[in-house]
């Protein structure tokens, strides 16, 4: 993972692009893997751990109609945390995720493995959503960076 993410890094220190991350069932993971590269202080703006529904609403001002008509893990709601955290970053590249990572809390409509991904330059935003097959935590969690950093890869 180390190699993707020291392209990523270079690409967008070459390029004068910076970047930002919202996360919630990664909690960190991906801002830990761009900032273990020597020169992300160039790229890197700010990274959010908004894990709990009350921190999205809080530093992200997703709003809580969002959350409580569709949930914490969904599309509206990855939307809504990328477009705000462009907003407060200014980065010209910002990524959300926003997912299930377990062993507890799916259900039969948004079971365990679930995870959207919003990415979002200039104004164009892509959502992505993924049902991983693993259901243990980590290796969701780990599965979730590796499909971020090759989005932010295909979207530099």
């Amino acid at each position: 993972m180390f190699d993707i993410v020291k392209q990523i890094v270079n690409s967008l220190k070459n390029k004068k692009i910076t970047l930002s991350t919202a996360e919630s069932c990664t909690g960190g993971m991906l801002s830990q893997a761009i900032t273990s590269v020597s020169g992300a202080s160039y790229v890197f703006k700010i990274g959010f751990i908004t894990y709990s529904n009350q921190s999205k609403i809080k530093f992200l001002k997703v709003p809580s109609k969002i959350i409580e008509k569709y949930g914490a893990v969904s599309e509206e709601c990855c939307r809504s945390m990328v477009n705000n955290l462009s907003k407060i970053s200014k980065a010209k590249i910002s990524i959300a995720i926003t997912g299930i990572a377990g062993p507890k809390g799916g259900s039969k409509l948004k079971p365990v493995g679930l995870v959207y991904i919003g990415l979002k330059k200039n104004n164009r935003i892509k959502i992505k959503k993924y049902l991983f097959k693993e259901k243990n935590r980590e290796n969701v969690r780990i599965n979730s960076v590796k499909k971020t950093l090759e989005l932010i890869k295909n979207f530099i």
